[in-house]
């Protein structure tokens, strides 16, 4: 592997799942679902250098969205007509990309500790609590870990990395909240990263795919079906270190929810599509420490039963040491 190579900003920072994540305070049971179209893929996410490096993240993601008022949605184990959500979600990632030489395969791992901030209002239909109502959710949120991330070189400008990855419920969680800084489940995300460069044009186009298996919420007894998951970017390069490009993203629910409330809602099966525009600028911090920054803008553009946002926004800077 060249030092060209060596040097790529790292943003393998798997599901980032930022999915970089995911994000809402309640799973499809809510609308959403911890992933968000269009927010997982990254730059270089199929690379995983042969060099021991540490990298970190930072991830600030926004969304205002909303499922309309003809649409029932499952939440506090009841239903509501129309459901409206802003959602501000920042992740800190660290990454360690272990040392195990120059070769084919190349190995990391890493963790992310998110911090949530939801406004939920919902026009409350049955049960206890009927009418409109609203809640304001700001904790820390479920930790992300991805244990082994494996990095395999097809060549020098071909690229793909195999994440298993996982959501645990450590945030606090009350069945009677309308918004809450946890799912409450435990999910787990199998991913494939892939990464190709041309060098000739200054062109890179970066992939990304996932399952999500979700558990069951013991205290709603709800169960979210699995989820798959795409992102597809690609960037133009230019000599500045300045990109620009597009992202089209989606969710595709692959079953049918199940538990009382599901099972009123057929199923709750959902799904969207995401698609906006990236920018991007690549630097070196005192001319070593290689700085990856991005701003990108990915609207929902078609959804069923998921919650649709006209403003997701997303940025990230990663800092390699």
């Amino acid at each position: 592997m060249n030092a060209r190579c060596r040097d790529f900003p790292l943003q393998v920072i798997s599901g980032l799942a930022i999915g970089l994540c995911g994000i809402a305070a309640h799973a499809t049971e809510g609308g959403l679902g911890r992933p968000v179209s269009g927010t997982t893929v990254q730059a270089n996410g199929g690379i995983v250098p042969p060099a021991p490096i540490w990298a970190v993240n930072f991830s600030e993601i926004y969304l205002n969205g909303s499922i309309g008022g003809d649409r029932q949605v499952p939440v506090l184990r009841q239903t509501s007509i129309g459901i409206d959500a802003k959602i501000s979600f920042t992740l800190a990632t660290v990454l360690k990309v272990w040392d195990t030489g120059p070769g084919k395969w190349n190995f990391a791992s890493s963790i992310t500790l998110p911090y949530l901030y939801e406004k939920i209002n919902a026009n409350l239909t049955a049960g206890t609590r009927q009418g409109n109502a609203q809640d304001v959710a700001s904790n820390m949120f479920d930790i992300y870990v991805s244990p082994i991330i494996a990095g395999y070189h097809f060549s020098e400008t071909e690229h793909m990395s195999l994440s298993f990855n996982f959501w645990a419920p450590t945030g606090k969680y009350n069945a009677d909240n309308l918004a809450n800084p946890s799912l409450n489940n435990w999910t787990f995300i199998p991913q494939i990263a892939y990464t190709r460069i041309f060098p000739e044009g200054g062109w890179q186009l970066d992939a990304v795919a996932g399952l999500q298996f979700y558990t069951r919420n013991k205290d709603t007894d709800y169960e979210n079906a699995p989820l798959f998951t795409l992102d597809v970017m690609g960037v133009k390069k230019f000599s500045n270190g300045v990109g620009a490009g597009l992202i089209l993203g989606t969710v595709q629910q692959l079953g049918s929810d199940s538990g009382p409330t599901a099972d009123r809602l057929n199923g709750f099966k959902g799904h969207d599509w995401a698609f906006g525009p990236v920018v991007s600028y690549d630097t070196k911090i005192g001319g070593k420490a290689p700085l990856s920054m991005s701003l990108r803008w990915v609207p929902t553009i078609s959804s069923k039963n998921r919650i649709d946002s006209r403003k997701t926004v997303m940025a990230t800077a990663t800092l390699i040491f």
